[in-house]
């Protein structure tokens, strides 16, 4: 059986047009998705601004009541703790100034991180400052819910020995420490990494070639678990004494009723900050420990980067959540100031002032049904009374 050389040809060049056809769809679609993820980050531009502009005016009106409440003189016991709220606020305004404006700069590059950054020496400091603030910030809040137990558990200790220098001296040690963590890349031991959709950058869960990735990855998931345990334990212990001590003081004085209104306000400002932290935080630390131990990292989702390394559903499931948390971390700093301070006169006097009048009316109400029914057994005895005299 002979074969003719034409066909062989028209087939060879059948071949190549459908290779080419392919190729091309492929091209197309790979553009077309490049396009709508410039389209997309131009929409998403504004979820940055927004925060950066939030986190600067909370932060910034703390800063000013710190700074009033800190020149009275009748506020020198609470100078230890209006020195903690004030380096929480500033480290979460630094934080939001110092990466806020990298993520708006590369969303207006259309998502192209080599446009501001061909060198890739900015993803090295974008990740140091997403750490040292980061940890700070979690950090500051142990040591906060720290001195609250302290001061409440054990006032004579804290009275005798807890002096703004040594609170100035914890948290001069608390930002050295973490920044040099922070610094740990710099010099060979771990990496820091573009993240997903290439907007910032942080530490690499995933590569395990590199030189103390695994150990610098896990040891940030590590402390801020830690801390965040540490500030819960403390808040919890802060309550219960504040609940024992409000029951050994009852009474009708004014003075029980004061502490008791004090008593509500600081529990309930304890359960908001605990709630904020743990949704804020958890989800990013649990999520990095996950990636860690199935050797993923959210830089692999890029396309660009490493093609077909990854599964869609390890896309979706990994690098959107991935990205998510850690814009609920983000959106810690902006509710710090909030939930330590500013909200405190706002909402925790009319929230006390609501339960007063609920438990006002339940009073009344009670009386009203206690008095009915007075009334009724009254009534009873009167008829009781007639009908023996009759």
């Amino acid at each position: 059986m002979t074969i003719d050389s034409s066909d062989s040809l028209g087939s060879l060049t059948t071949t190549k047009t459908v290779e080419e056809m392919v190729g091309s769809n492929v091209s197309s679609l790979r553009e077309s998705n490049i396009t709508n993820n410039s389209n997309c980050g131009t929409v998403s531009v504004g979820f940055p601004i927004t925060m950066m502009v939030t986190g600067m005016v909370g932060n910034s009106l703390a800063l000013i009541l710190v700074y009033i409440s800190y020149r009275k003189k009748e506020n020198r016991r609470k100078k230890s703790f209006l020195l903690c709220i004030g380096s929480l606020a500033l480290t979460d305004l630094f934080g939001q100034l110092t990466t806020s404006p990298v993520v708006i700069s590369v969303y207006r590059a259309g998502l192209k991180w080599e446009l501001i950054d061909p060198s890739d020496k900015l993803c090295a400091y974008f990740g140091v400052c997403m750490t040292t603030f980061g940890l700070c910030a979690l950090f500051l809040a142990s040591a906060m819910a720290m001195e609250r137990a302290l001061a409440i558990t054990n006032p004579h200790w804290y009275s005798n020995h807890m002096r703004t220098s040594v609170t100035k001296q914890t948290l001069a040690v608390i930002w050295c420490l973490v920044l040099l963590f922070a610094l740990l890349p710099i010099a060979g031991i771990g990496k820091y990494t573009r993240q997903w959709p290439g907007t910032w950058c942080f530490i690499s869960t995933g590569d395990s070639d590199v030189p103390g990735n695994m150990f610098f990855a896990i040891t940030f998931a590590a402390l801020g678990i830690f801390s965040l345990l540490v500030t819960l334990s403390c808040n919890v212990m802060t309550i219960r004494g504040l609940i024992i001590r409000c029951k050994t003081k009852s009474g009708t004085s004014q003075s029980s009723k004061q502490w008791e209104r004090l008593t509500t306000e600081t529990v309930i400002q304890l359960l908001g900050i605990m709630c904020v932290l743990i949704i804020c935080w958890s989800p990013l630390l649990v999520l990095m420990l996950r990636m860690i131990s199935s050797k993923v990292s959210s830089h692999e989702c890029n396309p660009s980067l490493k093609p077909n390394h990854m599964s869609s559903r390890d896309v979706h499931l990994d690098c959107n959540f991935f990205l998510t948390a850690i814009r609920l971390a983000s959106l810690n700093q902006i509710l710090d100031p909030w939930v330590y301070l500013l909200l405190r006169e706002i909402l925790l006097r009319k929230f006390c002032i609501m339960a007063n009048a609920v438990s006002n009316c339940s009073l009344e109400e009670k009386e009203k049904e206690t008095q009915t029914a007075l009334d009724a057994l009254n009534k009873q005895d009167q008829d009781s009374s007639n009908l023996c005299k009759s």
